[in-house]
Parts: C-alpha cells; structure tokens; sequence
C-alpha cells in the first residue's frame, strides 16, 4: 500500500502553526520584564538548555547576538562543572525547559541566584520550579506535540524558537538596530554583499559614465549609449548638471514617432523626471528602487546633481546582490 506522506505532514503543520499562533496569550507583563531586564544589562545574555530545549536555545542565543542583544550558549551540564565562570553578575540568563523541572537546569539556578543574576525561564509549565524561581517567566505551553505519540519534542520547540525570536526582534527594534549595524555582524556571503556594499563601490565612472549635452542630437545619444553599453545616457545642460535621461526604452517608445535622428535634438525626446541616486545609497536600496519603477539602471549624481556614476541591473548581479 502506498503511503500518502503529506496527510501527516499537514496535521503537523497545523498543529505547530496552531502552537505559534496560541503565543499571543502570553505576550503579557512578564514579557516586557524580560525584554527591559536584557534592554538595561551591561553584560550578555547567556542562554542554556538540555537537550531539543539546547538547540533551540543555541539558535535563540545566536539571533540575539546578531540582532544587537550580545549573548551565547552555554550547556547546563558543562556550566555545573565550571563554566557558570563565563557568567558575570552583569549578564542575563535565559532557561529553557519545557517541563520546567529539569534536574540539569535545577541545579545551577542556585549560583545564578547567588550571583545576583537576573533569570528569565521559558517553560510551557508556569507551575514549575524553574517558572517560580525565574524573574521573569515567558510561557511556552503548547496544546498538543505534533508527534502523534506525544513524545518527540516537535510544536513545544517551535512554539519556544517562536518565542526567542519575539523576544530578539522587539529588542532589535527597541534598540534601534539598523541594516548596517546587521551587516557589521554579517560580513561574508550575500547577505553581507547585500548589506554593506554602496553604489560608489559598483559604478562605472569617469570616462564610463555615459553622458551627452541636451543640444545633442539623438544619433550623438545613441552612439553614447551604444559605447558606454549601460542602455542608457545621462543628459546634461551646459553647467553639467542632470536635466534628463534617455534609455534603450525610451528609444523603442519614439520609434513610431517621426523623429531624425540626425536632426532632432536629445532634450526633445528625453525623460526630464528622471530618479537619479547617490553614491552612498545602499546597492540594495537601488536594487528595491529599480524593481519598483521598472528601470534598469541609475546615474549617480554628486550634490550638485551633476553626474559622477552609472550602474544597471547587471552591475547588481555581478555584485552579487541581485
């Protein structure tokens, strides 16, 4: 008999959708503690717990670092054979144990206490030791596990990544924390290409920039963007600043139109409302204004809007940023 694989896989999905969703109920006061108690420290958030409940705290741990809250893991086991020496009386703790009674946790709450740390626990037992003895308690508690034995942890540590996260971004965003400081912690791959680089570390420029006086005729703008290879001129007035662009598009648009090439002048056929950017803009931000207006590529202006760059679509790619 053949199996259909996906019957399951939906329950389990509603099932930890459901668990997420059911969250909400506890966003409460205990919440917003715990959020100020890691807002206000001068130390770091260290984060523990036994196994699933480990990893998940190892993932949770590894977000709030990288979003502005400077925190690591640290296993209970080893912490009770001398790595509680890592923590100071400046840092956060944040216990994970879904039952809330895990001998291993248990057992180093008392140096926590004793050292003045503060202790946020995230139980889905508010009944608990570990909830009791927390300052703060973040309730985890989930209806029913995804595994239909009700046994491998499965929503319980969904509900609780969940969590972590919520806490890690109303952070971030109390914080402040910007794209760029993401980026310092984020410097490799594409995420920090994305991030870091600007339009003045891409652009063509100089001699590359493609650019023609208004009182160029459309044949001397089109043997410009033909050497340039951008699909596009800027077109400048006498002091050379901006007045307007013309690209491949505008070209097809005026095909049907009677114009001589030869004798009609840029200015007559160019776009005068052109977007134009600045060499500091994020390479991402040009990429999300591009896609929004539909154009291909952008001159880039110094403060006197005269023309000091150009980049197109395959700028981006080359970058890695598209």
């Amino acid at each position: 008999m053949t199996t259909d694989f996906r019957i399951r896989a939906a329950e389990v999905l509603r099932i930890e959708a459901a668990a997420v969703e059911q969250l909400q109920q506890y966003l409460n006061a205990d919440f917003n503690l715990a959020c100020q108690l890691i807002f206000d420290s001068k130390g770091k958030t260290i984060v523990s717990g036994m196994g699933k409940s480990g990893h998940i705290g190892s993932k949770i741990a590894a977000t709030l670092a990288s979003t502005g809250s400077p925190a690591f893991f640290v296993h209970p086991g080893e912490a009770s054979h001398g790595d509680l020496g890592m923590l100071s009386v400046d840092d956060v703790v944040i216990a994970i144990s879904n039952s809330g009674e895990t001998a291993e946790m248990l057992t180093i709450i008392p140096v926590i206490k004793r050292l003045g740390i503060k202790l946020i626990a995230m139980t889905g037992n508010p009944s608990s030791t570990l909830a009791k003895l927390a300052d703060a308690h973040l309730c985890v508690k989930v209806e029913q596990e995804a595994c239909p034995l009700g046994l491998a942890p499965t929503a319980s540590t969904t509900a609780t990544l969940a969590m972590g996260d919520a806490l890690a971004v109303a952070l971030l965003d109390a914080r402040g924390f910007s794209a760029d400081d993401f980026a310092l912690s984020h410097p490799g791959g594409s995420l920090g290409r994305k991030l870091l680089l600007r339009l003045e570390d891409i652009m063509h420029r100089a001699e590359q920039v493609p650019v023609v006086v208004q009182t160029a005729s459309i044949k001397d703008a089109l043997l410009e963007i033909s050497k340039k290879g951008l699909g596009m001129t800027a077109v400048v007035d006498e002091q050379g600043r901006m007045a307007g662009i013309f690209t491949d598009g505008d070209l097809r648009r005026i095909l049907d139109q009677r114009y001589d090439i030869h004798t009609n002048l840029i200015a007559e056929v160019m776009t005068r409302k052109c977007i134009t950017a600045n060499a500091q803009m994020l390479a991402a931000e040009a990429l999300q204004i591009m896609q929004q207006k539909k154009i291909n590529g952008l001159i880039v202006v110094d403060e006197a809007r005269v023309p000091i760059g150009a980049m197109n679509m395959h700028d981006l790619l080359r970058a890695g940023v598209l």
